[in-house]
C-alpha cells in the first residue's frame, strides 16, 4: 500500500485513471477493515473472506490487466511494479485476522528510532548498535501490547535467566505475560 502513495499524488493532480482505479480497490479495503475494527479477530476473519477477498481477487486480475498497459519507469509503474511484488504480503491477512491491512502502527512505532538514526550512526561497535536495536524493539513490542516498558524490562530480565523451555520463553512475550507479576512492586526487585 506504500508503493500506491506517489502514484495517489499523481493520481490526484493528473487525475490519471490507472491509478485512481488502484485506489479505488484499496479505499474499499480500507472500509472493510474500518467496520471490523473492534472486531474479534475470528469476526474480521470472516468479514475479510466474506467482503474483503472477492475484492481482492479482483485487484489481482485488474493488475494483471494493467501491468502491461502502464510503462514501469513512471510512478504509477512502479506502484503497480511494488504491488505485484508485495501480492504474498497482501494476500497474507486471509491467514489469520489478527494481521493488519497495512504497516502504519509499525511504522509510526519505528519513526523516533528512524529519525533519531543517525544518532546512532557512531555507536563504538556493531554489536552495540545490535544490542541498542533489541532494546528499541523489545520496548517498542511492550508499548504496542499495553505494557509499562520499565515494568516489562523487570520482569523479562528477572525471569529470563530462570527460562529453560520453549514454554518459558513463550511466557515472557508481551501477549502471554501475567500483568499482576508485572505490577507487583517487590516482584523480582532483590534480583534486579
Amino acid at each position: 500500500l506504500k508503493g500506491l502513495r506517489g502514484a495517489e499524488r499523481k493520481a490526484k493532480s493528473r487525475k490519471e485513471s490507472v491509478a485512481l482505479q488502484a485506489l479505488g480497490f484499496f479505499q474499499k479495503l480500507y472500509a472493510i477493515e474500518r467496520a471490523a475494527k473492534d472486531a474479534t479477530p475470528a469476526a474480521r476473519q470472516q468479514l475479510r473472506d466474506e467482503r474483503a477477498r472477492p475484492l481482492v481477487e479482483a485487484l489481482r486480475r485488474w493488475l494483471d490487466d494493467a501491468l502491461p498497459r502502464v510503462a514501469p519507469q513512471t510512478l504509477t509503474g512502479k506502484a503497480l511494479g511494488y504491488l505485484d511484488h508485495q501480492w504474498p504480503k497482501l494476500v497474507r491477512i486471509f491467514d489469520d485476522g489478527r494481521i493488519p491491512l497495512d504497516t502504519n502502527l509499525v511504522e509510526n512505532a519505528i519513526r523516533p528510532f528512524v529519525v533519531g538514526r543517525k544518532n546512532w550512526l557512531f555507536a563504538d561497535t556493531t554489536r552495540g548498535a545490535h544490542a541498542s536495536a533489541n532494546l528499541y524493539s523489545v520496548i517498542e513490542t511492550a508499548k504496542a501490547n499495553g505494557l509499562e516498558p520499565f515494568a516489562h524490562l523487570r520482569l523479562v530480565f528477572t525471569e529470563l535467566p530462570r527460562a529453560q523451555a520453549l514454554a518459558d520463553f513463550e511466557a515472557l512475550l508481551p501477549r502471554n505475560l501475567d500483568r499482576a507479576r508485572m505490577l507487583d512492586p517487590g516482584q523480582g526487585a532483590a534480583d534486579v
